[in-house]
């Protein structure tokens, strides 16, 4: 059992009565489907692909695949690490009544907090944070679709997704200090 217990707070609570409540088979498996797009394995096999098929671009291509592909990485690794530390039980072990309405049991029982999925989304919306203004919003909207999904499966309590997206924006602003990508952003053209 990890040393750090984090408890829901009343608006964890309420969101979650209110989604087990509202939620049905179809959303759920809809919500089953999309989440898919946060995944670290998918994320990771993402990153891999754009870093190879990079190393035959220029110069800033190639230091925006290599950013890219350490912030996958290690945004992949930490919400294991962080889950050794911290213990809270998932929403749809406690909100017993989605369970009739379609909500499937989600991951371990006590690694709620914080959602992998979310630091995974936070770290790569914060790297597009470079990109174009039309580019940026596509990556930043499709992001909160997929940690939105997190919340509606009962997987995550609503805290548990903002702190994972908040871990992965500052793991990535971090990184930059080590890849040199922040810097780098402001003087190229394009990102590929």
């Amino acid at each position: 059992m990890a040393p750090i217990t984090v408890r829901p707070t009343k608006a964890d609570l309420y969101l979650a009565n209110a989604v087990s409540a509202q939620t049905g088979p179809r959303t759920e498996q809809a919500a089953e489907f999309v989440t898919w797009g946060a995944d670290e394995h998918i994320l990771s096999a993402l990153a891999l692909g754009w870093w190879l098929y990079s190393r035959g671009k220029n110069t800033n291509a190639r230091r925006t695949a290599n950013h890219i592909l350490l912030v996958t990485l290690v945004s992949s690794a930490l919400p294991h690490i962080l889950k050794t530390a911290f213990n809270q039980e998932r929403p749809d072990r406690t909100i017993i009544q989605g369970h009739l309405h379609g909500v499937p049991f989600s991951g371990n029982r006590l690694d709620a907090f914080p959602s992998g999925h979310a630091v995974h989304v936070g770290a790569l919306a914060s790297a597009a944070s470079t990109l174009p203004p039309k580019q940026r919003n596509v990556v930043w909207s499709v992001g909160a679709g997929l940690v939105l999904t997190r919340v509606v499966l009962l997987a995550h309590w609503a805290s548990d997704v903002i702190a994972g997206l908040a871990i992965g924006a500052a793991l990535e602003r971090t990184l930059r200090l080590f890849t040199g990508y922040g810097a780098a952003a402001t003087n190229r053209t394009t990102c590929c």
